[in-house]
Order: structure tokens, then C-alpha cells, then sequence
């Protein structure tokens, strides 16, 4: 982190350019929904839109668990080029009918700056992805668009490298921006080179910026089992919210093209927000 007695490379998100909040938080308003409003909030759905049953069974799985919010990715970036890379603005219709249908408002990733604009339209809230942290056309983009943005570290990114990608949006004036650890890669020549959640950086980041942090744990474990002990310890931290992927009620894992070793099952989702917050019915922003 940068030194106390210089001025930090991203003082518009550093803390001490809010001196009104003190040790607080800001609050970032999406659709309703509050971040940093005290209780945290659960983004749950589809690691990648693949069809509308899909989507809506994960929607309105969520719904049901008491999430209150929705994710969902249309254009995905994945390691080989030839699998499955999502449908695009199609899948943003997909996820404007899963909306509808159960009042949740959603997230979704954008990887090129030429797509910002359409999902600006129809998105609550746009996402920079672990890949595109430091994609400074794409950060630049998405501060133009005036949505709330959710900001993921990258998998071997510092907190200062972190913090001054969320200042290339602030820098274009959207400041509505929450952090997302989903862990970081430690040796990745290992034999099993899964990310390691960063728990420390919750409270680094608390006395570096205003910004509220969640944690992403189903990308963090890569282990659907591992998704509710990673969750409770985040809370624990005192973490803004959770971002997770789950099933739609009676699938398996092996019906989704993407990620389904790390979703969750509805009910376990329902457990960690009953564990959340003492009354699930009274979500953020109620």
C-alpha cells in the first residue's frame, strides 16, 4: 500500500479524499440495492447465461434463497478459444426477462470497450472481470457509462494495483464502485494451482479506501464445497457481500457448460443467507 506521507496514485478512491466518513464506508446504491449499507449483500446466479430455463431456474432459485441481487455472464472470456464463450446480447435479454420475472436487480461482465454501451443499457451494474483489471481502455469505458461497477482483482495484483484500476473509473466519473476479491494465484506452477482467498486484504483495503468490499468465493475455492466455509470466513471479515454461483434447483453440475464445479446448490445458498443476515427478508435497500 502506498506510504503515509505521500499522496496515493488513486486519491479520488483513497480514503482520506471522503474525511466525512471517517473509518466508514460509502454507500453504493444499485437499483435499490445498498452496498456498505451495513447488512451485506448476496449477488447469486449462472456463472455464464447458457439458456433462458437455465437462467431463470438460477434466478428464481436465488430469489427464493433471499439473494438480492443477480449475476450473469453474456460474453465470457475463457482459456481455450473454443469453448463456450456465451451469447452475447442475447443473454442480456435473457437476464432482463430473469429481472422481470423475479425483481432482481443484475451484474454483468463486460469485456470489450465497443460493448459497454449496450449492456449500460440493460445492466444494474457492469463488472470488470480478473482478466481486464488492467485493461485501462475497458476501465476507461466502463467510468464513462454512469452504471455502478464491481471491480475483481486480478490474480496476481497488488492493492495498490488494484485500488488505481478503481481510479481509471473514477477517474472518468462513476466513484459507485465495488471491490471484489476472488482470490489470487500463489504459484501457479503448483500441482494443484487454485486461487487463495485474500482475506487480509478486507481490512488493508478498509483503511485504504471508502469502497466496499465483497468476496467472490466460488471462484476463489473453485470447490462447491468449499463455497460456505470461504463465505462464513468473509463475513467474519466483515465483508460488503458475496458473490456466488449456484445451480438451478435439481440441476447438477454436469448440465452447465461453465463452472458448475463451483456452483452451489439453492439450499445451500439459502443457509449461507440465512447465516448472512439475521432476517433474510429484510434485504439491503429494504
Amino acid at each position: 500500500m502506498s506510504s503515509p506521507d505521500r499522496k496515493p496514485p488513486y486519491h479520488l478512491v483513497s480514503r482520506e479524499s471522503r474525511p466525512e466518513l471517517g473509518s466508514g464506508t460509502a454507500e453504493v446504491a444499485v437499483a435499490g440495492v445498498r452496498f456498505g449499507g451495513g447488512l451485506p449483500v448476496i449477488i447469486a446466479g449462472p456463472c455464464t447465461v447458457e439458456s433462458r430455463e437455465q437462467t431463470f431456474g438460477a434466478a428464481e432459485a436465488a430469489q427464493q434463497a433471499g439473494a438480492d441481487m443477480l449475476r450473469g455472464g453474456v460474453w465470457k472470456t475463457r482459456t481455450s478459444p473454443y469453448d463456450f464463450q456465451g451469447l452475447g446480447e442475447e443473454g442480456l435479454r435473457i437476464l432482463e426477462e430473469a429481472r422481470a420475472r423475479t425483481g432482481l436487480p443484475f451484474v454483468t461482465e463486460v469485456l470489450d470497450p465497443r460493448h459497454v454501451g449496450t449492456a449500460a443499457a440493460s445492466a444494474d451494474m457492469l463488472q470488470v472481470g480478473t482478466r481486464s483489471m488492467h485493461n485501462t481502455p475497458l476501465l476507461k469505458e466502463v467510468g464513462r457509462a454512469g452504471r455502478p461497477v464491481l471491480l475483481k482483482r486480478g490474480w496476481a495484483s497488488t492493492l495498490d494495483e488494484w485500488l488505481c484500476a478503481a481510479e481509471y473509473v473514477a477517474s472518468e466519473g462513476v466513484l459507485d464502485i465495488v471491490l471484489c476479491e476472488r482470490g489470487i494465484r500463489l504459484d501457479p506452477k503448483a500441482p494443484h494451482a487454485s486461487p487463495t482467498l485474500d482475506f487480509e486484504a478486507i481490512g488493508k483495503l478498509r483503511r485504504a479506501t471508502f469502497l466496499p468490499v465483497i468476496v467472490d468465493p466460488s471462484h476463489g475455492t473453485e470447490d462447491a464445497a468449499l463455497v460456505p466455509g470461504a463465505s462464513a470466513r468473509a463475513l467474519a471479515r466483515k465483508a460488503d457481500g458475496l458473490l456466488i454461483e449456484i445451480l438451478p434447483r435439481r440441476w447438477t453440475a454436469d448440465r452447465v457448460r461453465c463452472d458448475g464445479h463451483q456452483s452451489i446448490t439453492p439450499e445451500a445458498l439459502g443457509e449461507i443467507v440465512r447465516r448472512a443476515k439475521p432476517d433474510p427478508g429484510n434485504p439491503p435497500g429494504a
